[in-house]
Formats: structure tokens, sequence, C-alpha cells
């Protein structure tokens, strides 16, 4: 039997399953779009002056998205808050009269709309000679950051850090995570140190079939293979799938607005990450004057739109099932057309579906049941689709498990 079990706080993070992603920095006013990537420049190019953080907000939240992430320091070292440790951030810039607090926008809008919060930081930092000269130093600027970010802004939910260019740097990463969960005990953190969930290993937003939420091995960089971390035990760390609106770029381009996906592509990649258990975190990039791009956020409140077409209104619940062992059958009065059937297991125990079919009985008793689908995991969220059939009674058949299957909910569409 499967003994991992997720944290109260790592099945609150399951269940947001949907996020926005916000890089802005000092690459969002870089011209040379193809020269040095962490070129440092004068801190007064940023300069946000319609900064809107409250619409980012309420656009992600009008499209059904629970949480959101924004770059506060990304690998280049600029701070989007006026910060004491070093001398690259918006205090040195002439925005607000060196007052502005990208962060005190960001994380005041979730709190007003209710969505969690979450503060990127990337451990590399390419603006300060501490790094790679001094680890001890080093750590105390990082931890002098973490005191700000999680002192001064209210409840943080979690910290996603990103383990790029950090392949060869050793952290005292107790020291830091110590400090995290003293500040914030609360807050959850990304894929480095003592992690409470992962990276799924791609920046595409797609999971592999299957995703288990329990894994012994780790993967932080996109410089490196996978599973470059070996864990000392097997860990319950459910996996977020990060991707962009755009093709390309994580940060606003005045060049890529043309790639911006479309509704269909978007689903796809839902199917992708929801449907197989992982969160989705999908990336605009806040424009110079700190909007919103108009067509990235029109598809934004589009996709959402269609997650709910489809999702909201289900032909039937587990309460219209009835189990006997590993089997769970729907009994309709009329036939009906379905197409998906999303499934959930009650993971506060555990994963233990290790393969299951769907099935329709056909007319007449010497015909065999059909499998219209077969999957491995459930996990969190499986969102099982097929060509739409006409059914009045269909059979959850689970072939291989672990341990004792408790399902959280089933529910039965038909999306057109």
């Amino acid at each position: 039997m499967n003994a991992v079990v997720p944290s109260k706080r790592q099945i609150e993070f399951q269940d947001w399953e949907f996020g926005l992603f916000l890089h802005l920095g000092m690459y969002t006013y870089k011209e040379e779009r193809d020269g040095p990537k962490y070129l440092h420049q004068n801190p007064s190019m940023f300069a946000p002056e319609e900064l809107d953080c409250d619409n980012w907000i309420r656009t992600a939240k009008e499209a059904g998205m629970r949480y959101a992430v924004l770059t506060c320091k990304h690998h280049e070292g600029f701070c989007l808050w006026p910060t004491e440790f070093g001398d690259y951030s918006t205090k040195q810039s002439s925005w607000r009269d060196g007052k502005g607090d990208v962060v005190r926008d960001f994380t005041d809008a979730c709190h007003k709309y209710g969505l969690k919060v979450g503060v990127y930081y990337s451990p590399y930092d390419s603006a300060t000679l501490l790094y790679g000269e001094d680890a001890k130093a080093y750590d105390d600027y990082f931890i002098g950051h973490m005191r700000e970010l999680l002192g001064n802004y209210g409840t943080v939910d979690m910290v996603w850090f990103d383990g790029c260019h950090s392949e060869s740097h050793v952290y005292d990463w107790d020291r830091i995570a110590d400090e995290i969960h003293r500040l914030a005990p609360e807050s959850l953190i990304f894929n480095m140190g003592k992690p409470d969930f992962r990276w799924v290993g791609n920046e595409y937003g797609l999971a592999t079939l299957p995703t288990w939420n329990v894994v012994d091995k780790l993967s932080f960089s996109v410089q490196k293979s996978l599973d470059i971390d070996t864990l000392d035990d097997a860990m319950w760390l459910p996996a977020e799938c990060d991707c962009r609106m755009r093709l390309d770029s994580w940060g606003w381009s005045p060049d890529d607005e043309h790639t911006v996906k479309s509704v269909d592509e978007l689903m796809g990649l839902y199917y992708y990450s929801v449907g197989r258990g992982c969160n989705m975190l999908l990336n605009i990039g806040p424009d110079r004057h700190g909007k919103l791009p108009d067509k990235d956020a029109t598809r934004l409140e589009e996709f959402g739109k269609e997650i709910h077409r489809r999702f909201d209104q289900p032909i039937a619940t587990i309460q219209d099932v009835e189990r006997e062992d590993n089997r769970w059958t729907l009994k309709l009065p009329q036939r009906l057309l379905i197409d998906h059937v999303v499934l959930q297991e009650d993971i506060q125990f555990g994963e233990h579906i290790r393969a299951f079919e769907i099935q329709l009985p056909v007319s007449g008793n010497n015909f065999p049941k059909v499998t219209i689908y077969k999957g491995e995991n459930v996990g969190h969220k499986a969102i099982c689709r097929f060509p739409p059939i006409s059914a009045e009674t269909m059979i959850i058949n689970v072939t291989e498990a672990d341990g004792e299957v408790t399902m959280r909910e089933i529910e039965f569409h038909y999306t057109g």
C-alpha cells in the first residue's frame, strides 16, 4: 500500500489547479532582444507608469484562476520592490521617485480578489558580486530578501524558486528553508531546497502520462537533464506545468503578439496539465506600461469561459453512481451523449489507482462491454476525453490498485 500522503496544504494547492504567471522586470525594457540575456541595465529604464495590478488579478479571477505568481526577482537580479539589500531595484528607479513597489500592488490585488499569492525568486543573481564569490554572504543577501518578501506583504502562499543557473552553486537550504517556514509557516516552496511541489520538467505545459504525485527524483533546471536530484525518500510532490501565452517570450516583447495561443491550443494544454492531475501556470508578460497586453488578456478571458462552458454543468456526478467493489456504475433515465468523464481520487489517503477503464455495456447478454477509455493514474484529477457516445449506462472500472480506493468525485459531461 502506498503510505505517502499529502499535507493539508498540498491538497489545497492541487485544488487551485490554474494560475497566472507574470514576468515583469528589466528584460521588459530591453531593446536589444538578441543581446546578452541578463545584461545589467540602468534601473531608471524601469518605468511602468500605468501599472495596473488590479486589472491583472481581476482578469485572472474572471478567467477562473485561483493563484498568481509574480517574478519579484529574476535572474538579472532586479528587485520589483525597494529592497534594502543590494542596489538594483525599484528604489534606484525614477519610477514613483524610487518608492514604487510592484510587489505591494500585486499582493494587495491578490488579497483583494481572493487569489493565492506566489512570489517568484531566482536564487541565481547576475547583479551581485556576492554570487559565486562568498556563499555565506550571498545566503545572507538571499535571506534578507526572503524576510522582506515574506514579512512585509501580508499572506504569501508560495515561494517559487527557479533553479536555472543554480546547477553548481551550493546554498544553505536548511537555513534558508527554516527561515521561510519561520516567516510564513503556511507558504509552499517550489522545487528547490525543501520543496512542497515540483516542476513538471518542461516549459511547454505538458505533463507525461502518467504523472504520479509520489516521486523519488527531482529536476529543478532547464539547463540539465531530468532527475538530477535523488531524494532521500519518496515524497508527495505534485507537479506544476508552467507555459506561455506566447510562443517563446516569458517577458513582454513587441515582436510576438501574433504568437498568442488560440483557445483551442490553450484547451489542449489544459488537458495535458490539469487533465493529467497537475496544476497549470499560464504566463503573460505585462507590457512596458505595466498593463496586460490587450490580446493576451482577451484570450485569457476567452479561455476561462471555454473551461467553464465545458466543465461547469455535468450531466451526472458521483451522487448518481453506484459502487460495487472497485466498479462505479452510472445509470441514466434516458440515453444522453457523453464525451468526458472527470475522475478524482480522495488524495488525503494517497493515490492508489494504477489502472482503470471506462466501459459501455451494449444490448444483449451475449455482447461484451465495450471499453471506450483506458488510463493509469487518477490522483487529484484525470480528465478522460473520448469521441461522443450515446449512453444510458457507463462503468468506471479500476483494474489495478495498490490499496483501498476512495473516490472524491466523478463527473460525466457532454461538451459538444
